[in-house]
């Protein structure tokens, strides 16, 4: 009987929270009215009802004329996918706003009016809504996996039970703005030559397949032997020709397939990992980064109250790369066994004398986080100066493939005609 009373209590408790989320459904309405001067005003308001939104332009001594719902777009759910700066600038305005004393669920509806992106706009209204039905933030953010990860999730959580989550949201915050200008760093390093590498091979797949064969017709009166490499241009040309179709399937073959074994196959991920961090320049930029986020994140979560072993798991995928992945779940074995962080991290041999040091320090001090800090700050400094010294080393190596690939074509084109200027001559 008690069993049947507290299940039934439970039921009226879960249906009252879903009717006060369901009552708390907000909409957006395009209003238009006149201000006490006559004048015609126009805007939006993220409200209940269309009354609500009457009764609020009265208070502000606006007549309003008309008031409805914002139309929907025609086809499917606008706006743009919503990406990690769009969470970062979310954490920066959330944080500010309850460091000023202003209540979650109302700075939630402020953050949300505040959007462009339709899309974002309607996960923080979605987030409001679970709030205000009594769901703690951790887990209302929850519902989207993607955009909030399980570290988010983590630090959220042990900020709300600590009574601290302004402070924690501050530190996301921060975190995810340093985390997004290492990866900006390095993406627009290796935007500039990857463009200019895909439009050289663009141009030099143009001239194989349009240009050179005009050339071949011309040749053919000549009536004399084309030089050696002339002749292989022109064999190359014809290959491209007839088979174009089949490179182009191999390689968007290739690539899918070794996108789908990179995520499928975890042995192939690994070597794959391995490599990158063996080349030359970028190898160095990748593991530092990968120390820079290990070390930051740590700190991040050991500051925000998480446990030792617990942080450590969220960790592990904050790296950016599969062998530190990996490299980070020793470290939390080891931990949860009794080790101490210094030694489990000189085990992997994968991070240099000066990070085990440090981290050493700050165990016997009692200031790891601040040591953690240090160690990201020395590493994202690093990671700056490798990515310009890389952009510069980029850019002649760059000009010597566009002029070997076309200007080589270019050359072999024109071979034949010199010949002839020599024996004209």
């Amino acid at each position: 009987m008690a069993t049947t009373t507290a299940t039934a209590r439970a039921g009226v408790k879960t249906t009252a929270g879903k009717s006060r989320a369901s009552i708390s459904q907000m909409e957006t309405y395009v209003w238009t009215g006149l201000d006490k001067r006559g004048q015609r005003m126009k805007g939006e308001y993220t409200t209940k009802n269309a009354s609500l939104v009457k009764a609020e332009l009265r208070r502000q001594g606006i007549n309003p004329q008309t008031v409805k719902p914002k139309p929907k777009p025609l086809f499917g759910k606008a706006g743009s996918t919503i990406k990690s700066r769009d969470i970062s600038v979310f954490s920066r305005q959330l944080a500010t706003m309850m460091a000023a004393g202003v209540p979650m669920v109302q700075g939630f509806e402020i953050v949300a009016g505040g959007q462009n992106n339709p899309r974002m706009k309607d996960m923080l209204v979605d987030i409001k809504s679970e709030i205000e039905g009594g769901s703690a933030l951790h887990e209302s953010l929850g519902k989207y996996p993607v955009q909030f990860d399980e570290l988010y999730r983590n630090l959220v959580r042990a900020g709300e039970s600590a009574g601290v989550l302004d402070t924690v949201l501050d530190t996301i915050a921060n975190y995810q703005e340093n985390i997004e200008a290492i990866k900006g760093k390095i993406k627009k390093a290796m935007f500039y030559p990857a463009m200019v590498l895909a439009v050289a091979v663009i141009v030099s797949c143009i001239l194989l397949i349009f240009v050179i064969p005009q050339f071949e017709e011309v040749f053919k009166n000549f009536g004399a032997d084309l030089p050696a490499f002339t002749q292989m241009l022109i064999n190359i040309s014809r290959f491209m020709v007839d088979w174009w179709w089949v490179i182009l399937l191999a390689v968007v073959g290739g690539i899918v397939g070794i996108v789908l074994l990179y995520k499928r196959s975890e042995k192939f991920a690994h070597m794959v990992g391995r490599g990158l961090l063996k080349l030359p320049i970028v190898g160095e930029i990748l593991r530092q980064s990968a120390m820079a986020r290990f070390a930051r994140t740590l700190g991040v979560t050991f500051r925000a109250g998480v446990p030792l072993v617990e942080a450590l798991d969220s960790v592990a995928g904050a790296t950016g790369s599969v062998v530190y992945n990996e490299a980070v779940k020793r470290i939390r074995e080891d931990v949860a066994v009794g080790h101490q962080l210094q030694l489990a991290i000189r085990q992997t041999g994968l991070f240099p004398n000066m990070v085990v040091q440090m981290v050493s320090i700050g165990e016997e001090s009692g200031a790891l986080d601040a040591m953690l800090f240090k160690i990201a700050e020395f590493y994202e400094q690093e990671v700056n100066n490798a990515v310009d010294a890389l952009s510069s080393l980029l850019e002649p190596f760059i000009m010597v493939i566009i002029g070997v690939l076309v200007g080589g074509m270019v050359v072999g084109m024109y071979l034949p005609i010199f010949k002839l200027g020599a024996v004209v001559g």
